[in-house]
């Protein structure tokens, strides 16, 4: 199936044929409800499809999975009379889905996304929004022309507590803040195991599962799920898990100053064939703070409670899904920190600052433990759907979204090329790298690539 030439056709008319707010809404008016393509049904796919059914305006209507059991599994939860495709090409041709969620592995999110919008479907797709820095810089260009609404998956950004969160932050409650500290922290050794390259399932049509990514023999560990572990088609659990951190952190602080990233590690501990790191340490200089993130997965000694947390000059504010907790910090005079000074210095050096009562909190100490997984993933699918009749822009849109990918990618090219990286916010690049600067971008695979040609796009060749 080749639809290439209606997606030239729709690039090269945009300006006749994009409708407008109003006319879109007058169109969603004659049909109420929004029809859905789900593409991907693994366990996230599985998520947006129990999330999207409970939303009243909408429908989905299609389900792709080049795993024929799982795209038939996605058609039985969502019901209604969806349609199982095995090529996701043909929900972007089903002129009764008006928008698509990419739930694939990571290597596809940018190529699927861009070819939904040169479709004229809008799209909801999971984080990490790329697979390398340059991806982000294309998908903007293409929804941009197409006028297309993109929702990024970083569904924290609709908890209640999360927006309760970064409002007393941006209010000055725990002051200025210099430092944040990320972790994901849990252990999973030895390991996902070492097992031989194989034929690929019978139902899995493995060339389309690769896509634009290289070919490679299929193992299992290279497959569902485990994808994870392998630099051609994610970046680990810094892409991962650190991804939704550092969007929280961009969302609160912002990441437009970054300038530089250090980044050690390896994988130390676990006995398997994966290839991302199990042990990971970076830090971001962000011009007026610094943000660091710890990722161990063989190691997971105490638990720290909550995974991210800000730190500033009248206290401390963790947070997680489940809720936040502000800790005020004691107004005590700086003499009296010093050490000594109780016992007393040598002539002529510092005194103590006597106080006639107990040291007053900086700030007001709070505990909120309102959060909700599930509400979070709900609300973030409501905001995409009013953004699809309103045209107004998501609060997870492509421009936060790259900001974040970028440090995480820049992290891992960090680890991977064993040195510290600037970055050039302004030119967004790698300033006096040649080598680094190379890996900002990958070739995808023929015949994929061609695809980036047809929405104008020039990449290197495999």
């Amino acid at each position: 199936m080749n639809t290439t030439p209606d997606r030239r056709a729709f690039l090269h008319t945009t300006s006749a044929t994009v409708l407008s707010a109003v006319s879109y809404s007058r169109v969603l008016g004659a049909n109420e409800r929004v029809g859905l393509g789900l593409i991907g049904y693994g366990l996230i796919g599985k998520t947006h499809a129990a999330t999207f059914s409970k939303i009243a305006e909408c429908q989905i209507v299609a389900v792709a999975d080049c795993h024929r059991k799982r795209a038939d599994q996605g058609v039985t939860a969502v019901g209604s009379g969806a349609k199982a495709y095995h090529d996701f090409r043909k929900v972007l041709d089903n002129k009764d889905v008006r928008a698509v969620i990419v739930a694939t592995p990571d290597h596809w999110h940018v190529l699927m996304g861009m070819m939904a919008c040169a479709a004229g479907k809008d799209v909801y797709v999971e984080k990490p929004l790329t697979l390398f820095v340059r991806e982000g810089e294309w998908f903007q260009q293409v929804a941009e022309l197409t006028k297309r609404v993109v929702q990024v998956g970083t569904q924290q950004r609709s908890g209640l507590h999360y927006q309760k969160a970064r409002d007393l932050i941006r209010g000055g409650h725990i002051g200025a803040i210099s430092s944040v500290r990320m972790d994901a922290i849990r252990n999973i050794s030895p390991g996902f195991g070492n097992p031989a390259d194989c034929e690929p399932p019978a139902d899995l049509d493995y060339d389309s599962w690769l896509g634009p990514a290289p070919l490679r023999k299929y193992n299992p560990n290279r497959g569902l799920y485990h994808f994870r572990w392998f630099w051609d088609y994610s970046g680990g659990q810094m892409t991962n898990l650190g991804a939704h951190h550092l969007d929280i952190v961009d969302w609160y602080l912002g990441l437009d100053q970054l300038r530089n990233v250090t980044s050690i590690g390896g994988r130390f501990a676990l006995r398997d064939n994966g290839e991302t790191p199990d042990t990971q340490d970076a830090i971001f200089d962000c011009g007026k703070f610094t943000a660091a993130f710890v990722m161990r997965e063989a190691a997971r000694g105490e638990p720290t409670g909550f995974g991210l947390r800000f730190h500033g000059t009248k206290g401390t504010l963790a947070i997680d899904r489940r809720g936040f907790k502000v800790w005020a910090d004691p107004d005590i005079p700086p003499a009296n920190m010093i050490p000594g000074s109780k016992e007393g210095h040598p002539a002529d050096g510092p005194r103590v600052v006597a106080l006639t009562a107990e040291p007053k909190p900086r700030t007001e100490s709070i505990e909120d433990k309102t959060g909700d997984s599930a509400a979070q993933y709900l609300e973030h699918a409501k905001n995409f759907l009013d953004c699809i009749r309103t045209r107004k822009s998501p609060v997870s849109d492509l421009a936060s979204a790259q900001r974040t990918a970028v440090a995480c990618h820049v992290a891992n090219l960090s680890l991977r090329l064993e040195r510290s990286l600037q970055w050039d916010a302004k030119r967004q690049t790698i300033p006096d790298d040649p080598k680094a600067v190379a890996m900002l971008t990958r070739p995808y695979r023929a015949s994929w690539d061609r695809e980036l040609r047809t929405l104008g796009i020039e990449t290197p060749t495999e």
